[in-house]
């Protein structure tokens, strides 16, 4: 479909949408209980319908890196109501800014048993956010670049809750700042328009889920493409050492190391080297055999316990439940988890050495997550962030879809249950495979077409 042609009229629906969106990520920010559910998919879907426009009517680039910092200031002060996860951040802060481990023990057993050294820690303020927190009994899971931001809050501001976001969103703002300055440069080396990069920066999930929620996959985004942009200028030390920095703020970027493997060839083993270094020297601080035990235990839980949003693993569960009786998630989760790397590994085999190699890579990422995520047993929306800024590099648009759909899971938390709705879970990831089976055919046909036509030459 050809956009329209650029008119006055045009602009000035353009600027009507822009405003809309605006209004929908002030109420999102200040006027939406996450269990007003109906006013939240309300308010997302104005939203994403003026996204959806905006890109579909080529909405002037200035225009929309200028919107995209305006969504993301609108949130400045709020105080998250969509997500209650900042009250752990804020505690591992003070317990980072006051010199002691967040992985030393949980929240319940640092109040339940306060250790030796608690004179020296802000137990008051930790008994004030001992309430908010929704796992006192699990230990952290942040990696050390998050413990070094929520560390920095919370020296800055020890008791200010809105002081606390304010660093934190700052930081998160930087990110997306740096993301939108390596995307301008990236995505025209990689053959696509710069103008691309709007489908990350305006898509309503990474603004309520990174400059909302503050979630770190922006960070993460940040400097998985930082790293492509060394690797495009062949520092490749360098770029392990920004991937490091990816993985020491989410473990997941993991992942895309059989694809770097194969495209970085005898190379790699510097990388590999480089990579594990920086990592080490970012856990360094927090080291001790606690930490690796403590971390272990989470990663099994993970795996094992909880489940949330998720899609292929529920369908198996549910099978697993009618032949054998009984919920087989401690099974499911860890061999669902070898089937995503080795998907990674299958995925990293068309990937070729060197700089056409390199072209390949982000897609290929794309579908390494995606796949990841479908095998997971929990997929909050936030995760699919990264997803949506790897859709800049590719034709596929179902990651944008999916993220879209993902607040469906915001269902859950009408009730203090915290009850999963199935019809909802079956709009979402029908909805998804719809949309992913429709480009899969576009792309058959316009492969063919091309075919057909080559053969007629």
């Amino acid at each position: 479909m050809t956009p329209p042609r650029p008119t006055p009229l045009l602009r000035a629906g353009q600027l009507l949408a822009l405003l809309l969106a605006g209004a929908a990520y002030w109420a999102l920010a200040y006027a939406t209980p996450r269990a007003q559910f109906g006013q939240l998919l309300g308010l997302f879907g104005v939203a994403g319908a003026a996204y959806v426009w905006l890109l579909h009517t080529r909405l002037p680039l200035r225009w929309g890196l200028g919107a995209a910092l305006a969504f993301r200031l609108l949130w400045l002060p709020a105080t998250p109501a969509l997500s209650d996860d900042f009250y752990r951040f804020h505690w591992d802060g003070l317990l980072v800014s006051h010199g002691h481990s967040p992985f030393a023990e949980t929240p319940a057993q640092l109040l339940r048993r306060p250790p030796p050294d608690s004179a020296a820690l802000p137990m008051r303020e930790l008994r004030r956010l001992g309430p908010h927190l929704n796992s006192p009994r699990y230990f952290s899971v942040y990696p050390p670049v998050c413990q070094a931001l929520y560390g920095a809050a919370a020296a800055a501001f020890p008791s200010s809750e809105t002081g606390f976001l304010l660093v934190v969103r700052g930081a998160l703002l930087l990110a997306d700042a740096g993301a939108a300055a390596l995307l301008l440069w990236l995505l025209p080396l990689a053959g696509w328009p710069a103008r691309r990069a709007l489908a990350y920066l305006l898509h309503p999930l990474a603004i309520v889920e990174v400059a909302g929620n503050v979630h770190m996959e922006g960070v993460v985004v940040f400097f998985l493409l930082l790293t492509g942009a060394l690797l495009v200028r062949r520092r490749s030390r360098l770029a392990a050492g920004a991937l490091a920095l990816a993985v020491a703020t989410k473990l997941l970027p993991l992942l895309a190391l059989p694809l770097l493997a194969r495209q970085l060839g005898r190379r790699f083993g510097w990388f590999l080297g480089v990579l594990a270094g920086g990592l080490g020297l970012a856990f360094l601080p927090f080291l001790s055999w606690g930490l690796l035990l403590h971390i272990g235990l989470s990663l099994d839980l993970y795996f094992q316990s909880f489940e949330f949003n998720a899609s292929v693993f529920y369908v198996l569960r549910a099978l697993g439940q009618w032949l054998v009786g009984f919920d087989l998630v401690g099974g499911l989760g860890p061999l669902l988890g070898a089937g995503a790397l080795g998907l990674a590994f299958w995925l990293a085999r068309g990937v070729d050495a060197g700089r056409r190699g390199l072209a390949a890579v982000p897609q290929r990422l794309l579908l390494t997550l995606s796949g990841y995520f479908a095998l997971a047993t929990i997929v909050h929306p936030w995760y699919l962030v990264p997803l949506v800024a790897l859709s800049c590099f590719s034709p596929l648009r179902y990651a944008r879809v999916w993220a879209g759909l993902a607040v469906l899971s915001y269902s859950a938390y009408r009730t203090s249950a915290y009850t999963e709705s199935p019809w909802l879970l079956v709009l979402e990831y029908g909805g998804v495979l719809a949309w992913a089976a429709w480009e899969w055919r576009t792309s058959e046909l316009a492969n063919e077409r091309i075919v057909n036509e080559r053969v007629g030459k």
